[in-house]
């Protein structure tokens, strides 16, 4: 009892130096005061960080469902999303975009392909020349049409002229160009003007026309006549039905004469058509295939169809 008294007198006498109009009971209550503030501040972080941390999990929910959102949104529209464009648009690390396109591919509802993702979709069954539409063209061998417009887009130069014709194939080509890339662009779709019209480094013409819902194409005489007096490096052409005997066709008759008009103004004449194309045979004629200069296709092609293309001596690609 002697030492705790001593130690309290000692205590009492260190805080007396320092402040000497202090009594022991003022001493007691300025070092309660003292660890009762020190413990409420400690209490106080703790929950703050506490708050933070389930704001931040609740931020990342929203962020997470905000992105899936706008995944699924872009692959209804286009069947197929980029990693790079998504984690431009969603100011998100290219790694984050993979990891939530993995989960939607673990939910089966899309499959991932190098460099961004497809959407699964049920494949409805070939509809007849007049029912055509680019929606229901869309949804059918979309992988394969994502793999033949990302080789068409890798024969593309700098300062090229290009005419990218209308179709379910063409549409993802321009997703594949380099955005730095100087470039003139002939388009003459809606889905394709779509894809082009933002980038300023391309120049773009568009000769116009009668709008055509089933294709999303643009076409009339005075467009035909646009682009007959342009000429372009490379066109890239797509087709409903590609025949050895018949040669290559399209599913709508107004297509026709506008397809003409590119291959006759164009240097380089590249038909992207994949491997269910061949064989088939649609209502309109609008070239031979001694009329490409290459063909690019999917790797479903026969052995027949590859030796047919061989032989006439134009340049395939198969992907």
């Amino acid at each position: 009892m002697g030492q705790l008294d001593k130690k309290k007198n000692t205590t009492f006498s260190i805080f007396s130096f320092f402040f000497p109009n202090y009594t022991l009971h003022a001493v007691r209550s300025t070092l309660f005061f003292a660890i009762y503030s020190i413990l409420s501040f400690y209490l106080f972080d703790l929950s703050l960080k506490n708050f933070y941390n389930h704001k931040k999990e609740r931020d990342d929910m929203a962020g997470k469902n905000y992105r899936t959102n706008y995944i699924l949104n872009r692959l209804s529209v286009d069947g197929f999303a980029n990693i790079k464009d998504l984690s431009k648009k969603l100011k998100v690390s290219e790694m984050t975009v993979r990891r939530d396109l993995r989960e939607l591919s673990k939910e089966n509802i899309v499959t991932l392909i190098s460099g961004g993702a497809v959407l699964k979709r049920n494949s409805p069954i070939d509809t007849d020349e007049e029912k055509y539409l680019i929606q229901t063209a869309e949804s059918l061998m979309l992988e394969e049409k994502i793999k033949i417009s990302r080789k068409a887009a890798s024969l593309i130069e700098p300062n090229d002229i290009i005419v990218i014709d209308t179709g379910s194939t063409t549409e993802n080509l321009p997703k594949f160009i380099p955005e730095n890339m100087p470039l003139t662009v002939i388009c003459y779709t809606m889905n394709i003007l779509f894809n082009v019209y933002e980038n300023k480094n391309w120049k773009l013409v568009f000769p116009g026309g009668n709008f055509h819902n089933n294709t999303l194409m643009f076409e009339s005489p005075e467009g035909i006549s646009v682009i007959k007096k342009i000429r372009a490096n490379k066109a890239f052409i797509s087709a409903a039905g590609v025949s050895e005997k018949l040669g290559v066709t399209c599913a709508t008759d107004y297509e026709k004469e506008t397809k003409k008009a590119v291959i006759e103004s164009s240097d380089t004449k590249i038909l992207l058509v994949d491997s269910s194309k061949f064989g088939k045979i649609k209502i309109s004629h609008f070239a031979n295939l001694t009329d490409f200069d290459i063909v690019i296709t999917d790797s479903g092609i026969s052995k027949e169809c590859k030796e047919i293309v061989n032989n006439i001596g134009v340049e395939l690609y198969i992907v």
